[in-house]
């Protein structure tokens, strides 16, 4: 089964979704099941694991909806406040729903650098494991070396790095992001998506090859069985369309094996999320 292991549904709100700038005119609109469709079988994708992009429960309950009312979303990665101190009764709540899948907290908008190590916020990532949940690392290259003192903490909870982790394809500095991989992929509770390239690169005169050392990194680094192809549609249509994001990865991997392709296209994503 061929799955799309990152994008995103909306009704876009300007005050919800203040995030979406005025230079993203773009996806300052709706998207929702019935926009993706059409590309995931023109891409022959069977399915697709859908991420919260707004911080509420609402958020989460929003996307359930959706995926009980279209077969081929398999998934759901919600948000639930992990601060909280009724997060054990939410956890709790939300088991309840088969096809939530995990959770994620928009990290890298957080103005501590460290905060995946607050005490807090690692109380309610200590549940997820006795639910199954998966976690998804949304940060920056900044953030890897921390996110590395922090998944060692959780050593049987399964986590997932979004968007590699957002390399700096635009200017092409990847000395810190590829030490903080490096020491990331030591934790063999982590896996990572090939998501989200086209955005963090120039958005206009982007090519196929500026992504080629960091994916020569990932391959390396976590090997086949670790890696989630993901498109990150909507927000991808910032710099490419949905065809041209399913053939970045398409090209590079071209030349291994099916097997290989099998696991990069989905496999790995249905084993990661229990789709």
């Amino acid at each position: 089964m061929r799955i799309d292991s990152h994008q995103h549904f909306w009704n876009y709100h300007p005050v919800k979704d203040a995030w979406i700038s005025d230079d993203m005119k773009v996806i300052q609109q709706d998207f929702l099941p019935d926009d993706l469709l059409p590309l995931l079988e023109k891409n022959n994708i069977d399915g697709c694991v859908v991420i919260q992009a707004d911080q509420s429960e609402e958020e989460t309950h929003f996307l359930l909806e959706l995926a009980a009312e279209n077969h081929f979303v398999k998934g759901v990665v919600g948000w639930v406040d992990f601060r909280s101190e009724d997060i054990a009764e939410r956890l709790g709540y939300f088991s309840q729903f088969e096809k939530l899948k995990g959770f994620r907290h928009i990290v890298q908008g957080e103005s501590e650098d460290d905060f995946l190590l607050r005490d807090d916020f690692c109380n309610g990532i200590a549940q997820l494991e006795k639910y199954n949940f998966t976690y998804d690392l949304l940060i920056l290259p900044k953030h890897l070396s921390v996110a590395a003192e922090f998944v060692k903490r959780f050593p049987k909870q399964n986590f997932v790095i979004d968007h590699l982790a957002k390399p700096n394809f635009k200017e092409g500095h990847f000395t810190e992001w590829e030490t903080g991989i490096k020491e990331l992929t030591t934790h063999k509770n982590v896996v990572c998506k090939l998501s989200g390239m086209v955005t963090e690169a120039d958005w206009i005169n982007w090519k196929q090859e500026d992504f080629s050392y960091c994916l020569d990194v990932l391959v390396a680094n976590f090997g086949i069985d670790r890696l989630l192809f993901g498109s990150d549609w909507p927000v991808s249509l910032l710099a490419a369309s949905y065809d041209e994001s399913c053939s970045i990865i398409g090209k590079y991997f071209s030349d291994f094996s099916q097997e290989e392709q099998r696991k990069i296209w989905g496999g790995n994503a249905v084993k990661f999320y229990n789709l």
